[in-house]
């Protein structure tokens, strides 16, 4: 089992560096979309990232098993139920946000131990910010001229209570949630963000609530998760007490907050 304060972290940044090279060479040119079963977008800059890290990280963990989005059918239940410790992997989270160009999509590498989220790395290649920690490690930001900040940054300034929210869905259920938040606190500020990012800002500090009211995937929150617990913060299956858990059957997750 690896222990997370031994880790070669420069060797899994520079993973997530040349996994985000590999996206930004395809970025500003004519993008092919092709459509999985599911009818969500996958590109080549999907498939390019996949394909670094997943090789190496086997090189550098050959005794590790490794989830991946493009690749979760090749490893049925039957086999990842056996598994203790995994690396969970979405090599373009965000992929929408990746087609509009907004440049708020990530790189997302997690090691998972016992179902639990033990260390993440969530790299924005278009911002140049990377996010990586664990409750073991601790949370850090690393910003594109080297400044390296623990997070949270500390606590927020007064003001309204700011809900960060998806960019690309929303749903009835997150109006209800704002109107309450409204009864609740009085004027409340939405901040609307795509990918992992949301689960960083609050992890950040700079921002006190993520609800999710629809459908993701375990491969799209593991490694935030686990440096939003990393700077205090949980992510709470809705309505529960009670951590989003990882390595499930279905890996779809609930619905959840981050807070």
């Amino acid at each position: 089992m690896i222990s997370p304060p031994t880790l070669d972290l420069d060797y899994l940044m520079e993973t997530c560096r040349q996994a985000g090279a590999a996206i930004l060479e395809l970025y500003d040119g004519a993008i092919e979309v092709q459509r999985k079963a599911d009818a969500s977008p996958v590109t080549l800059a999907d498939l390019r990232s996949q394909a670094i890290i997943a090789d190496r990280l086997r090189q550098a963990f050959p005794q590790v098993p490794l989830l991946a989005e493009e690749t979760a059918e090749q490893a049925p239940y039957a086999v990842r139920r056996h598994w203790s410790e995994f690396w969970l992997v979405d090599p373009l989270d965000g992929t929408k946000e990746f087609l509009k160009r907004n440049g708020q999509f990530t790189v997302n590498i997690a090691l998972i131990q016992h179902r639990r989220p033990v260390f993440g790395l969530v790299y924005a290649p278009a911002l140049g910010k990377l996010y990586y920690g664990g409750p073991a490690f601790g949370a850090f930001r690393l910003d594109p001229d080297g400044k390296r900040t623990r997070l949270p940054e500390g606590e927020r300034p007064g003001g309204a209570r700011r809900i960060v929210g998806s960019l690309s869905h929303h749903s009835p259920a997150m109006e209800d949630y704002l109107a309450e938040e409204r009864r609740r606190h009085g004027d409340i500020e939405f901040v609307q963000m795509g990918s992992a990012l949301k689960i960083c800002l609050v992890a950040e500090g700079r921002a006190d609530a993520y609800p999710r009211f629809g459908t993701t995937m375990e491969w799209d929150t593991a490694a935030a998760h686990a440096i939003a617990n990393a700077a205090g913060r949980r992510v709470l299956r809705w309505g529960s007490t009670e951590e989003l858990a990882y390595n499930k059957e279905d890996l779809r997750n609930d619905w959840f907050i981050v807070e």
